[in-house]
């Protein structure tokens, strides 16, 4: 299922070498293809900004928080556990305003900026596995909430559980954004209802429940106080989520192009969608941490962790015995809805990572399967039972990189130390930018280090702002001591990404498929002669870079004569 091989012979001076790669059926139709691998082209962005926004914020409806919420509360007490889950919360919502609004302006996926935002083509590789990672992770997590819920409400054994929560989302992945947008937008009643219902019962039912939260100690002894060590290790915990930005960049790159007509509506779109994810988690934290309270004397420690119990318990003085069904279908609604865009990312991710692996494509569709494999695995290996240990220690790795990446964006662009616009197409970058690869490396190794001990009780405690901290000031330090040469191994003649609409949705056709596509996406190639598209130019595999190492090859692609709009 593989695309063809591609022929790097230099055709002779005034001919154009005929076409010479063909991608296999799944991999050529962009309806479900989606752009994985590519810049998302003007004409493919044809949602509303509200219409993107709604189906990107449709996708964190999932209640992995609540889990994480209960067990960073019950671990180290209200106190340092509020504290923790808004501190997180707000060092998410900052990082994610400059990423989001980069996916939006040109249309790309966290990846394609990782690239141009200090890591180099190769670079970001690495980053596309803890992408991936992050997806099969958290795919893990949800799909073992809902069998949970499964397990309850029908007695469905969990194993066979967590295989049908596996094979249930196939269908809707493969076929693509229209898909899941679709999903998104019918389930969306149904959640919020389910969301609402269990904290408006209690609201009647249980009037002082929050004041005896507020005052609640955990499960483990931590006390009611505040602790610096639980405040540390909490915020460790929540900012494991700090990835899903990534997830949000994959709904965002479909934002159509901000005119001054739809400017307000677009930046509005653009925060609440991006880093606005994050205030509706943060919410969700401390009610899946009150729901966990309020059932914890009912159904025990360790089922107050499972969000389906402290639905029921909540539910039951309305519903009765139709709590346990009307809680098990809000449970699967929410998890379907989530591990649809955790499959996809996760499709997205893999296709980035082997097609530069590789110089192969077989489509983003085949490596659905790869992301639920690993993600069934880690159901079956009973992953829930060490959550906050292994989100600890992820998000050591993934606040690293996601620092370094607004780190470039905010403070390096604005400098001057990198360019201003996002560049990814690997015709013009260096294999590895030592700006962003390096900051995220050196901050994530010595924040591992501490997360195992190796500095003292403290520096454990707060290893995540350890790696947060030594990436927001590595990566402009790097790219001040390189003075920036490492961003573009050549100057983008073909256009400016700055250029209006209007030029940039004008078309070539790639020399290598014969396809059309919009001008940002082309690049200009001395080797076949012609205009190149980045998915080809990413699959050669025997071109040598050739573009980049040899000046005597000059530029054959001319840009084309701007056309202003209106």
């Amino acid at each position: 299922m593989a695309d063809t091989a591609t022929s790097v012979t230099r055709a002779p001076e005034g001919e154009q070498p005929p076409p010479s790669r063909t991608y296999a059926a799944l991999a050529a139709d962009e309806s479900r293809e989606d752009y994985s691998l590519r810049y998302a082209p003007h004409s493919f962005r044809r949602w509303s900004p509200g219409t993107v926004a709604g189906t990107a914020l449709g996708g964190i409806a999932y209640l992995a928080d609540f889990a994480i919420g209960a067990s960073i509360v019950f671990t180290y007490g209200f106190t340092s556990g509020l504290a923790s889950i808004l501190t997180a919360a707000a060092i998410i919502f900052l990082t994610g305003i400059p990423i989001a609004r980069a996916c939006a302006t040109y249309g790309l996926d966290m990846d394609l900026v990782t690239r141009g935002a200090g890591f180099g083509y190769f670079g970001s590789t690495l980053t596309s596995l803890i992408y991936a990672s992050f997806t099969f992770i958290f795919f893990a997590l949800e799909g073992s909430i809902m069998a949970q819920a499964m397990h309850q409400a029908v007695g469905l054994p969990v194993e066979i559980g967590y295989l049908v929560t596996t094979l249930i989302v196939i269908p809707i992945v493969f076929r693509g954004m229209g898909a899941l947008a679709r999903l998104q937008a019918w389930t969306q009643p149904i959640w919020i209802v389910g969301m609402v219902l269990p904290f408006l019962v209690l609201a009647f039912e249980a009037p002082d429940a929050w004041g005896a939260f507020a005052s609640f100690g955990g499960t483990e002894g931590a006390g009611s106080g505040f602790s610096w060590i639980g405040f540390g290790l909490g915020t460790g915990v929540a900012l494991s989520l700090i990835a899903q930005i990534g997830e949000q960049a994959d709904y965002l790159r479909f934002m159509p192009a901000k005119t001054e007509r739809n400017k307000r509506r677009w930046n509005l779109a653009v925060l609440a969608a991006g880093p606005g994810w994050v205030v509706i988690g943060a919410a969700k934290q401390l009610g899946g941490a009150f729901l966990a309270f309020v059932a914890l004397e009912a159904v025990g420690t360790t089922h107050a962790l499972e969000p389906i119990a402290p639905q029921v318990e909540a539910l039951k003085p309305w519903l009765g015995s139709v709590a346990l069904p009307a809680a098990a279908v809000f449970v699967i609604v929410s998890q379907i809805k989530i591990n649809v865009t955790n499959a996809y990312s996760g499709s997205l991710s893999w296709s980035n990572f082997f097609s530069r692996v590789t110089h192969r494509h077989p489509g983003r569709v085949w490596y659905i399967f790869l992301n639920l494999a690993i993600a069934l695995t880690l159901m079956e290996l009973n992953m829930f039972a060490a959550l906050g240990k292994l989100l600890g220690f992820y998000s050591n790795v993934g606040i690293a990189w996601i620092a370094a990446v607004a780190a470039d964006l905010v403070i390096n662009k604005r400098l001057g130390l990198s360019p201003k616009h996002i560049e990814f197409k690997r015709a013009y970058l260096y294999a590895v930018n030592p700006a962003g690869f390096g900051a995220m490396v050196i901050a994530s190794t010595v924040s591992i280090l501490a997360f195992f001990g190796l500095f003292g009780r403290y520096a454990e405690a707060f290893s995540t702002f350890i790696a947060a901290g030594l990436a927001l000031v590595l990566c402009p330090l790097i790219a001040r001591a390189t003075k920036g040469r490492y961003y573009l191994a050549r100057p983008n003649t073909v256009c400016s990404p700055d250029a209006p609409v209007a030029e940039l949705t004008a078309t070539h056709d790639c020399t290598v498929c014969a396809t059309a596509y919009e001008l940002p996406d082309i690049a200009d190639c001395p080797v076949h002669c012609g205009p190149i598209c980045s998915l080809c130019c990413s699959l050669d595999a025997a071109c040598g870079d050739a573009c980049r190492k040899e000046p005597a090859l000059e530029p054959v692609l001319m840009p084309l004569p701007t056309v202003r709009a209106g």
